[in-house]
């Protein structure tokens, strides 16, 4: 469905219900990689997911139409990611544990194969600062140009550029010093 139709039908209370349901059918497996590439867990994943259908759900009157829906969407997901995480992070005493828990799950991931290079980069994502991750993971994975993540992020292309360049240099770091 062409998308300025979907969200004249998100917006419109009699075809709100359907619509939802394309939206979900389209957006899910996406914003699921998403979602999952930054906290690991798949419960987790599940619970920010549900959040971020939630949050989109209440608040579709507010999208302007400025940006691409899917723009919208991965900016509430990496919101919401971002946030589940920060909640996370106070609720643990050390950062460490987080990114020793998350290292646990990568190792215990059937999705991610037993490759031992494979991991490290798993190892190396999870150890980014959470700026740093969530930019390497709309570059690398969602092969979003800088523009587009810019308006997810309301950040800079410049410090964008910046953030994944670092994020660069410490995984390659990490990947050939391990």
């Amino acid at each position: 469905m062409d998308e300025k139709i979907l969200v004249e039908k998100l917006k419109n209370p009699s075809d709100k219900r359907e619509a939802f349901g394309i939206f979900v059918r389209e957006y899910q497996k996406r914003l699921y990689h998403l979602i999952r590439r930054m906290v690991i867990n798949h419960e987790d994943t599940d619970d920010v997911l549900q959040e971020v259908f939630i949050k989109i759900w209440n608040n579709i009157d507010q999208f302007k139409g400025d940006a691409a829906l899917s723009t919208w969407a991965y900016r509430i997901a990496s919101n919401e990611a971002l946030q589940f995480l920060r909640k996370k992070k106070r609720s643990m005493v050390f950062q460490n544990n987080m990114v020793n828990e998350m290292a646990t799950a990568i190792h215990q991931n059937p999705e991610i194969s037993g490759d031992i290079i494979q991991a490290k980069l798993q190892k190396a994502i999870a150890g980014l600062p959470e700026k740093q991750r969530l930019v390497f993971q709309l570059k690398y994975y969602e092969e979003l140009k800088y523009e587009e993540i810019a308006l997810i992020t309301d950040s800079s292309v410049g410090s964008l550029k910046a953030s994944y360049h670092h994020a660069v240099k410490k995984i390659e770091e990490y990947v050939t010093s391990h």
